[in-house]
């Protein structure tokens, strides 16, 4: 039976994602990088935490990182 090739994950989805022990995805939250004089301390402190991928967004991001 021949089989096609091996799928390579997404290596950059990979470094960006960790899977919990629940299968879920957790992620880093984006808007911190630059111009932080404007975002009150709250707000930064808050997109300094981690959050669990979207319910939409986690048959892709499955498939970029376990293929």
């Amino acid at each position: 039976m021949a089989k096609g090739p091996k799928m390579k994950s997404n290596r950059g989805a990979t470094k960006r994602f960790r899977k919990t022990k629940n299968g879920k995805f957790k992620r880093e939250r984006a808007y911190l990088s630059h111009i932080r004089t404007k975002k009150s301390t709250k707000r930064k402190r808050r997109l300094r935490q981690q959050t669990v991928v979207s319910t939409g967004e986690i048959k892709r991001v499955r498939r970029m990182v376990l293929s």
